[in-house]
């Protein structure tokens, strides 16, 4: 849906996760083996990243100033489960969260949310304010007070809705 440029970093999985499901169609590409791979889920697995991923988009829509889309599991409880561990890189002594073994899919979004806050990154992530639409996009707007995927769709739509209301 968005035109916008992909997050920095890590933060590409998350965005990635939380674009899986099509709010306006109700197209959830976790429902397929195809949509599952790149996150290397399996049919069992599918229903617990559902639920990260609904996380994930209540806690990008309060980076917009929103409320939740409906009632979720707080994205810090999902993530406490996550084993993560500490590495180093011995050139340069810089040090990282990372998932243990290349972890699950839980481990992963725990190790980019982690980058995310370290870097600033993370509350820049948000997620669409038009109700049918919610994806997920990455706002690189000066100010930081970008409010849809897409101008051209979802912000056009809205500032169509408002134009249409104010002739009333």
């Amino acid at each position: 849906m968005s035109e916008r440029a992909d997050p920095p970093g890590r933060l590409a999985l998350v965005q990635a996760l939380v674009n899986t499901l099509d709010l306006e169609t109700g197209g959830d590409a976790l429902d397929t083996p195809q949509g599952r791979a790149p996150f290397g889920l399996t049919e069992d697995t599918a229903g617990p990243a559902r639920e990260l991923r609904e996380s994930l988009r209540a806690a990008l829509l309060a980076h917009a100033g929103h409320s939740p889309h409906r009632a979720v599991t707080p994205l810090g409880e999902l993530l406490a489960r996550a084993p993560l561990v500490v590495t180093v890189d011995p050139a340069d002594g810089s040090a990282a969260l990372a998932p243990v073994d290349d972890g699950p899919l839980l481990s992963r979004v725990a190790a980019a949310v982690a980058e995310g806050v370290t870097a600033g990154t993370w509350g820049r992530l948000k997620a669409c304010e038009a109700p049918t639409c919610h994806w997920a996009y990455y706002d690189r707007s000066p100010a930081g007070r970008g409010r849809w995927c897409s101008m051209q769709v979802c912000g056009a739509r809205a500032k169509m809705r408002r134009y249409r209301a104010k002739e009333a």
